[in-house]
């Protein structure tokens, strides 16, 4: 696990890196130690092109590290509480990238069950927020280089996988382009989380007693 994937495995389409990215390696090293985790499920948005992207309504404060170079982690905070990482993908201004979503810890792992506690080993990385909890990751580490050799967060090739074992099928938790099949796993794998459909948030109503 010590061979950097370069910066030409993300130079091209993001639905080509995507599914490529399964069984790589994303390692961060902290003062604490290191932790990593070897991919078993992402997601891919193909930027400006796709309505579920951030960067489909253009360039912005927040997404400004999508649109290049690759292999930048483009990191960002939702729902007031989480941060889920994704990784930069085409040529400098297509602001495509792939959401990691879900991961089985390989190295680091009484470091990760210290930060999530009261995770089971299967669920430490289950899911796009606890993968950056596992690994500490946060808006802090946006627009980091993970094919850098000396950046703490880096990018490592690992084992194979099977094509017969890639499964695809709808991203998870869109509204829109929610048919598009770009959520990609390893078929079998424990961490991989549950697949939930997108529900709309009803607006309550105003009280009248």
């Amino acid at each position: 696990m010590s061979d950097l994937l370069d910066r030409d495995f993300f130079d091209r389409p993001v639905e080509e890196v995507a599914p490529a990215l399964l069984g790589q390696v994303l390692a961060h090293r902290t003062a604490e130690g290191e932790v990593a985790v070897r991919l078993t499920e992402v997601e891919a948005y193909a930027g400006p092109k796709d309505p579920a992207s951030h960067s489909y309504r253009g360039r912005t404060a927040r997404n400004a590290v999508m649109w290049g170079p690759p292999g930048h982690a483009y990191v960002y905070f939702t729902y007031g509480m989480h941060f889920c990482m994704n990784l930069v993908c085409g040529p400098d201004g297509t602001a495509s990238a792939v959401l990691l979503r879900a991961g089985e810890i390989v190295d680091g792992l009484e470091l990760a069950r210290a930060r999530r506690p009261r995770s089971t080993v299967r669920d430490l990385a289950r899911g796009p927020a606890r993968l950056c909890q596992a690994l500490a990751i946060d808006r802090a580490h946006n627009g980091l280089d993970a094919c850098d050799p000396d950046s703490p967060l880096r990018i490592l090739a690992g084992d194979a996988v099977d094509p017969a074992r890639v499964r695809t099928g709808p991203r998870v938790g869109v509204s829109a382009a929610k048919e598009v099949p770009w959520r990609f796993w390893i078929d079998g794998e424990p961490s991989v989380s549950q697949y939930r459909m997108h529900v709309p948030r009803r607006r309550r109503s105003a009280r009248t007693d």
